[in-house]
């Protein structure tokens, strides 16, 4: 199937809705990415690039949502991180010049515009309060890695799935009847959490019997986020 044929975007007017990174250049910066990106249409489960491939620019997401994540030996994901409209991915591997450590792959429908290495590079030579904008989101990232990292050690697995979803909540907001606007399968939870996909299937099962959720298929309502707060220690 086709992709449908949608208006290119600009980033100077995509980046202020979304709060992309590149609010942060001139007129004539936006300009030469307007110029030299391309924009690429990718459908649920296609994979925008693989861990261990060198890649030679990076992605803004303009529409949808991709996963970012990690192959352990056993062929498991783990996944990293959900990106989201206005955010960057795979910016690391062009200013470090390493191979991707990471892979993405799209789970829900998206537009995003890929755009060349020697960009990047040139706009943190040139921009100095972008290349500090830069540096500041790879600290955040980093620091997030860390706390995955603490969890993983120091919490169990139902308090991470309580937090995960708390954190859904907090980077894609819920819907008119409360439900999470973004649609993961069990897989994919317990992709996040680092645990089995039946581990992730009893808690959610124990999770609505307790009032705490409700599950509709892939789609899950939050009816008590105080509950799932106590059981994440989030705020201990």
């Amino acid at each position: 199937m086709k992709h449908q044929e949608v208006p290119v975007p600009f980033c100077d007017k995509c980046a202020f809705e979304t709060g992309a990174i590149f609010r942060h250049l001139g007129h004539e910066e936006a300009d030469i990415i307007n110029f030299e990106k391309e924009f690429r249409q990718f459908r649920r489960g296609e994979l925008l690039y693989n861990e261990g491939s060198r890649i030679s620019g990076f992605y803004c997401i303009h529409k949808g949502i991709i996963k970012v994540f990690k192959t352990g030996l056993d062929g498991k994901e783990q996944i990293i991180r959900f990106a989201k409209p206005g955010d960057i991915i795979a910016y690391r591997s062009v200013l470090s010049n390493e191979v991707a450590c990471t892979s993405a792959r799209v789970i829900e429908d998206s537009q995003v515009c890929f755009i060349p290495a020697e960009i990047l590079i040139s706009l943190v030579k040139s921009n100095s309060t972008f290349a500090h904008e830069l540096l500041k989101l790879a600290c955040h990232e980093l620091g997030e890695a860390n706390s995955f990292i603490t969890d993983i050690a120091q919490k169990t697995v139902r308090e991470r799935l309580a937090e995960i979803l708390l954190l859904l909540v907090e980077d894609f907001g819920l819907d008119e009847q409360d439900y999470l606007q973004i649609s993961l399968t069990r897989e994919e939870l317990a992709n996040i959490v680092g645990t089995a996909t039946e581990s992730v299937i009893r808690l959610l099962s124990e999770f609505k019997s307790d009032r705490l959720v409700e599950l509709n298929g892939r789609k899950i309502k939050i009816l008590n986020k105080k509950g799932l707060e106590k059981i994440s220690n989030v705020f201990n």
